[in-house]
């Protein structure tokens, strides 16, 4: 550990493999201050600006909103929140097209400045060495601060590390042409960003700390050295000029000899590297307690006439910077976000700036030319000599052109941090870059694929295994029970038993009375129809042998009403009536008797083959033959005869009654 910052403070430092040293053009637009700007009449803050999950969006369209006004929360510990600008009006919360080399829409909330920037309620944290740690990087956290040199990475995860820090590397290396944010930043407000360095020292609690600046900026390293000189731990180192210098990977093997390992992170050697412009927002933060709603952008290119840096406020449009430098566009103008290595083209000049936008290119056509059509690889090796991660371009590229995205990655694609100098050297003019971003993006679409996938199976598995832990139980569950039943009726000495059976025995007496006195009410009913059955045809025998008997004692000449009335209770008419009533009673018993006799004959003799025949069907029959027999006046005659007898006999027989 010695002998490296011994070697740092002699100057004697590593080198990485490859790089190049293409035109830096940074004198366009280092010569001028940071100039602030007028707003522009619409700003679009998009909602999602760094690495990691987008915030839930807190406001609604037509809200009043202060300068500094969180727009987004969540409790996500990746999602960083994005902060309003300048005070104004929600107009809108819709799609606008992304910071993106796809220029893909991105849900965005667009504000009207109302031109007060009216400020919300700030709150710093001036004592923050007497706070919890905790504090201080929550306060990071709602400031919505992120890694702002190109990668985006939340900057309140990256200070809460969980190892030990050795070094606390501070970035200012900048080493992109054309772009020269920082190197204005360390001259104007070197002392601020000490002040985030010690913020940075307090929370990470490094044994030392450098600050790496390019050799080609010596105003930078100066006004770096005048802020540090009072602390010894502070070390201002001056790098080589060398493309590309300023990545997290080289510039560690530049300062520390230490290689990230593959797939690693810087803080597995004990390193952690942040940029000059995060430490300027980070002071900003606890000191002032303002979000990040601000960053330095360079504009330059030969089409702009006033090539400079200005302070965007977050949301600008593009078009809005140039129209502040003099943009005089070319027919079909192109315009780069970022650098003309690392940099891409826009697709419209309505793209806003967002918390990684450090220059915005407007190159003329002799400055830039045209992309030449590819070429085959005629396999040189040139681009394997400048790529500075030691990776074969040439191999990535056939994998990637073939979608073997597996062998690209056994190639080590991810460790490409797409700078660009394999196409810079490349003589076909192959975009090897756009290859590796292609084959990139395709290896994380599988990846969420698979991971959704195994999710799935996880969940099916963990369902399943929870339906079968849960039938065991039941099945568990219910052997206690029957276990503890029999127990129980064990130990009750057979009265369980008992119980059961006498419930049984209930059930049993229950049903068979239910079905007694359904039978009882057939039996009821069957049996009156039968008695009333009995009466009637007992009935019309009796009047049939009554009949029979008043027509065989008839005289032979019939007499009418008048002349059979008795003249004297003494007379012989009066005789021969007793007599007729009492052998018509006789006659009428009999017939009874023979009707019963019949009847009890039927009942334990019923002849299958015989039908029942009732009494009216009886009495027609009988009447039939009568009619058959007899002529009409004969029957009418016997029917009065009979008439005169029934009434001679009831009056016998009430005489006898008085008597």
């Amino acid at each position: 550990m010695d002998s490296i910052i011994n070697r740092i403070k002699n100057g004697r430092l590593w080198d990485f493999p490859g790089g190049i040293h293409p035109p830096s053009r940074k004198t366009l637009s280092n010569q001028g201050s940071i100039e602030s700007i007028p707003l522009a009449a619409q700003l679009h803050i998009s909602i999602k600006q760094h690495i990691g999950v987008e915030g839930r969006i807190c406001v609604i369209e037509g809200e009043k909103v202060l300068k500094g006004q969180p727009l987004t929360q969540s409790a996500n510990p990746f999602a960083v929140p994005v902060h309003a600008p300048t005070s104004g009006t929600i107009s809108k919360i819709a799609l606008h097209p992304s910071a993106h080399p796809s220029a893909l829409p991105e849900m965005a909330v667009h504000i009207q400045p109302d031109g007060l920037g009216q400020w919300t309620e700030l709150k710093p944290l001036q004592d923050y060495q007497s706070l919890n740690k905790s504090k201080v990087v929550e306060a990071i956290c709602k400031a919505g601060i992120s890694g702002m040199g190109g990668a985006g990475f939340p900057t309140h995860i990256k200070v809460s590390p969980k190892k030990d820090v050795q070094f606390l590397i501070i970035n200012g290396v900048e080493c992109e042409p054309y772009i020269t944010s920082d190197d204005r930043l360390m001259r104007e407000y070197a002392w601020q960003i000490r002040q985030g360095i010690d913020v940075l020292n307090h929370l990470l609690s490094p044994k030392h700390i450098v600050i790496a600046v390019e050799d080609n900026k010596p105003e930078a390293i100066e006004a770096m050295k005048v802020a540090c000189r009072d602390d010894s731990q502070y070390q201002v180192c001056a790098v080589p000029t060398k493309y590309p210098a300023g990545g997290e990977k080289q510039l560690i093997q530049t300062l520390t000899g230490k290689e990230v390992p593959v797939g690693g992170l810087p803080v597995d050697v004990g390193i952690v590297m942040q940029n000059v412009g995060t430490c300027f927002a980070i002071a900003d933060a606890i000191f002032s307690g303002k979000p990040l709603i601000q960053r330095v952008v360079t504009i330059s290119g030969e089409n702009v006439q006033q090539a400079k840096n200005v302070w965007a406020p977050i949301g600008t449009p593009v078009a809005h910077l140039l129209a502040q430098c003099g943009y005089q566009p070319e027919p079909q103008q192109r315009l780069i976000m970022g650098g003309p290595m690392m940099g891409f083209a826009l697709a419209t000049d309505s793209i806003p700036v967002v918390k990684i936008t450090n220059c915005i290119l407007a190159p003329s056509t002799t400055e830039m030319p045209e992309a030449k059509p590819e070429q085959p690889c005629i396999r040189c090796s040139a681009c394997a000599d400048a790529c500075p991660a030691s990776l074969l371009p040439q191999q990535l590229l056939w994998y990637s052109k073939a979608n073997d995205l597996d062998k690209a990655q056994e190639y080590n694609l991810f460790d490409c941090i797409e700078c660009g100098a394999c196409a810079y050297v490349c003589p076909s003019d192959i975009p090897l870059v756009h290859y590796y971003r292609t084959a990139k993006a395709d290896v994380r679409t599988q990846q969420e694929e698979k991971d959704q996938a195994d999710k799935a199976r996880e969940r099916f598995e963990a369902r399943k295994t929870r339906l079968l832990r849960d039938q065991q139980e039941r099945e568990e569950k219910h052997r206690k029970a029957a276990e503890a039943r029999k127990q129980a009726m064990q130990s009750d000495g057979g009265s369980a038993k008992q119980k059961i059976a006498a419930a049984l025995a209930r059930a049993k007496a229950k049903k068979a009375a239910t079905g007694d006195i359904a039978a009882e009410s057939d039996n009821s009913s069957g049996s009156t129809q039968t008695d009333n059955k009995k009466q009637h045809v007992a009935d019309a025998i009796a009047r049939a042998k009554a009949k029979r008997a008043s027509q065989q004692q008839e005289p032979p000449h019939p007499t009418t009403a008048d002349d059979s009335a008795p003249s004297s209770p003494k007379s012989a008419d009066e005789t021969d009536d007793k007599k007729h009533k009492v052998a018509e009673a006789i006659a009428r018993a009999k017939a009874k008797r023979a009707a019963q006799a019949a009847e009890k004959t039927m009942q334990q003799n019923p002849s299958p083959d015989e039908p029942a025949i009732s009494t009216d069907d009886k009495q027609q029959q009988h009447s039939q033959k009568v009619e058959q027999g007899d002529d009409a006046e004969q029957l009418r005659k016997k029917r009065i005869a009979a008439a005169v007898a029934r009434a001679k006999a009831k009056k016998q027989a009430q005489q006898q009654d008085d008597s």
